[in-house]
């Protein structure tokens, strides 16, 4: 008599990631959490603690490199180049003929230089809020569990109260006389507390039509940008640790990028041997390539890149030719992301995703052909 057969446990599904489940989570928001969360709960003022040599290394290999690696995705080919010709050409264009003129009328009046860079940090706003609401629909599309249009809009509502605070900050950090705008930024400040409240309302609400909690890395970019923003209201040069904290949070998805568009052209070309092997040699480039532009400008851009910005007003003659070089990246680096990064596009779900349908692909081909699994991956392909 044969034993009874016994069931096969199905194996548990492997979560959606972009590079891994501990880097995503660390570099969305985890690790600025574990560092900025105790910082501020000591009470210091000065958050910067490291000093200027330190600052220039991390702006060099973390900071520099997200800027390069956005630049790699637009200039990638003439084909890319010419579908995104107001990130690639005209903008550019016109940045470089509004600074020449800047610098030209800057021997009579600077307000033009400061008009630029008011812009460049105004806009650094709109970039950091709309980069927190990217990462939070990528992880939830990795999850399955896409925002509806009321959630959208109770998350991004509370996103552009943060990105209010920050331009009244700036403001009230840049301007001689802060007081006349002490009001707008006390009231910003007490604001935050209702962006806290729509955001949380907007994910609740996810969780309760849904029956599942929102994605980890969703959470977690949510709650890392108001710890951002309360190191920057403690201590305004924290504005370097945020930098950092906002690049690692970037990186990961260019890199994604870059291994998903390699793979598919090894797969298509049926000289190559080695996969494995030749995607590592590619990506030692990739990064190298990355690193060695980035300290070609940190020689010419002054260091701390970014936080010197908050002191644009008191700098120089001689400095303001390298500051405007930093203007002009970090300008043209916020309008490209804007083009670029549309997780609507299929066109872009498909280079950041192609590698959880390949996983997909893999499991059904091994026999995992669950009814379940199937429901997912098209859920993923929304």
């Amino acid at each position: 008599m044969h034993a009874p057969a016994v069931p096969t446990a199905r194996p548990a599904a492997k979560p959606a990631v972009i590079i891994s489940p501990i880097v995503d989570f660390l570099c969305v928001g985890g690790l600025s959490l574990i560092v900025f969360v105790p910082l501020l709960l000591s009470g210091r003022s000065d958050l910067v603690i490291v000093g200027a040599g330190v600052q220039a290394f991390l702006g060099t290999v973390l900071n520099m490199p997200h800027f390069m690696a956005s630049y790699r995705i637009v200039y990638r080919s003439k084909e890319m180049i010419l579908r995104h010709k107001w990130a690639t050409i005209y903008i550019p264009t016109l940045l470089v003929a509004y600074i020449a003129l800047a610098l030209w009328q800057a021997r009579e009046s600077p307000w033009l230089l400061y008009i630029i860079a008011f812009v460049a940090s105004a806009y650094l706003a709109w970039h950091y809020t709309g980069q927190v609401w990217g990462m939070m629909a990528s992880y939830s599309h990795l999850g399955g569990r896409p925002f509806d249009t009321v959630e959208r809009r109770l998350i991004r509502g509370s996103l552009r109260i943060l990105l209010a605070w920050h331009v009244s900050w700036t403001l009230y950090g840049a301007l001689r006389n802060p007081q006349t705008v002490l009001p707008l930024y006390t009231a910003l400040t007490a604001g935050t507390a209702l962006a806290f409240v729509l955001g949380a309302i907007g994910l609740i609400r996810m969780w309760r039509r849904t029956g599942q909690r929102p994605a980890t890395n969703a959470l977690v970019a949510w709650v890392a940008i108001f710890v951002w923003y309360a190191m920057m209201a403690r201590d305004p040069k924290a504005l370097f640790w945020i930098q950092i904290a906002h690049s690692l949070q970037y990186l990961v998805f260019p890199v994604r990028v870059e291994v998903n568009r390699t793979q598919g052209e090894i797969a298509a070309s049926p000289s190559t041997q080695s996969t494995a092997g030749t995607l590592a040699r590619h990506m030692a480039f990739y990064g190298f390539g990355l690193l060695a532009v980035s300290v070609l400008i940190a020689l010419v851009v002054p260091a701390a890149p970014m936080s010197i910005l908050g002191d644009f007003f008191g700098e120089t003659g001689e400095r303001t030719a390298p500051i405007l070089v930093l203007i002009f990246i970090n300008i043209h680096h916020y309008f490209t992301d804007g083009v670029i990064w549309k997780i609507s596009n299929p066109e872009v779900r498909k280079d950041l995703f192609s590698h959880v349908r390949r996983e997909g692909d893999a499991g059904r081909a091994g026999g995992t052909t669950s009814r379940g699994k199937h429901k997912k991956k098209k859920r993923h392909g929304r």
